[in-house]
């Protein structure tokens, strides 16, 4: 591929914390210089003003999830008004909805999904309904919502739901603050009593989160193909594994590329993203022994794909962020393009 014309070079700005920033840039993600494809990366600080920032960047590429001061979960699962950011994640989304023509990889109200526990599995609920051909399915874990581990009609609910011991008890903020990692497993109904998990909480059977891991980063309009393809890689190396699972390959290991159904998960993604439509996000799948089922336990956004090869990964960040670009400046000019008929339009009594 050659090098992009001077004209047509994208300068990216991007702002995340700088621990990730650090570890984006050391794999040569962040170049100063033009990338094959036309982009130039630009870091952003919060330390001046974002607007005068803003205004020399084609696209903005953010982890808003790194700048979360709190969130206040209730009984609902919309988030409008319910996060709080740094004040300079707020200036820099006031910026974002005043000027609808930059390119924001994505949207804030995008990653909302992502944060909450509770819609997350909601929305992986909808997988039940795709036709898919494949002797596997794939699917959410059951789940359950408990606003308080008191509630007199618990052990009634779990059972409902399909939730046998023992359990696995998760905040439903999913990240961006401390309190979203604090878990618990339950062996019984007696120690859900003064459970120390914050509520409100979802709560899944913790069988169905063991089994072969596999990671799954999906990069919106990769130009091999229409479709998304999938990047895999195995995670074995950080779970307690079967000694006759623990010959691990660089990339995937042969028992997850046997045992992981390619058609089906890329079908998951396909649909994941047309739902979530968020440009680069991840889901981890856990392939049950017993059944063969894909159960996704975890949606992410913009997750950092390190285990992912340099030489891969790194070309199809690139090419997602034009992608990206390219739609929403295709998008905005066939809006331009109905305004500008319908202003032509002359009306007859």
């Amino acid at each position: 591929m050659e090098a992009e014309s001077k004209e047509n070079i994208l300068v990216v700005g991007y702002i995340m914390k700088p621990s990730r920033k650090e570890d984006f840039a050391k794999r040569g993600a962040f170049p100063s210089h033009p990338t094959q494809n036309g982009l130039i990366f630009l870091p952003l600080n919060f330390e001046l003003p974002i607007s005068s920032q803003l205004q020399q960047v084609d696209v903005l590429l953010h982890k808003a999830t790194d700048e979360i001061v709190d969130v206040k979960m209730s009984s609902s699962s919309e988030f409008v008004d319910k996060i709080e950011y740094t004040k300079g994640m707020q200036d820099l989304q006031r910026y974002t909805e005043s000027h609808p023509e930059c390119c924001v990889i994505d949207p804030f109200p995008n990653i909302y999904p992502v944060l909450d526990r509770l819609r997350i599995q909601q929305i992986l609920f909808g997988l039940e309904n795709l036709c898919i051909k494949s002797c596997y399915r794939i699917r959410g874990p059951r789940f359950l919502k408990v606003n308080s581990f008191e509630e007199p009609n618990l052990e009634h609910r779990l059972f409902e739901a399909k939730l046998s011991f023992p359990n696995i008890v998760k905040p439903q903020v999913a990240c961006g603050v401390a309190v979203a990692h604090s878990m618990a497993i339950v062996f019984n109904m007696e120690q859900y009593k003064g459970l120390n998990v914050p509520l409100p909480a979802v709560v899944q059977v913790s069988q169905e989160l063991w089994g072969l891991l596999i990671k799954i980063a999906t990069l919106m309009g990769l130009p091999e193909a229409c479709d998304l393809k999938p990047i895999l890689f195995d995670s074995l190396k950080s779970l307690p594994i079967d000694k006759k699972n623990q010959q691990v390959e660089d990339g995937v290991s042969s028992a997850g590329i046997q045992q992981l159904d390619l058609e089906l998960v890329t079908d998951a993604a396909n649909w994941l993203r047309s739902v979530l439509n968020l440009t680069i996000f991840g889901f981890d799948v856990v392939i049950q022994e017993a059944t063969g089922d894909h159960v996704i336990v975890d949606l992410n956004y913009l997750p950092s794909f390190k285990e992912v090869p340099d030489d891969v990964a790194i070309p199809a960040f690139w090419e997602a962020i034009k992608w990206r670009f390219k739609s929403e400046r295709g998008q905005r000019n066939s809006s331009l393009a109905l305004s500008s008929a319908d202003s032509n339009i002359v009306s007859f009594p």
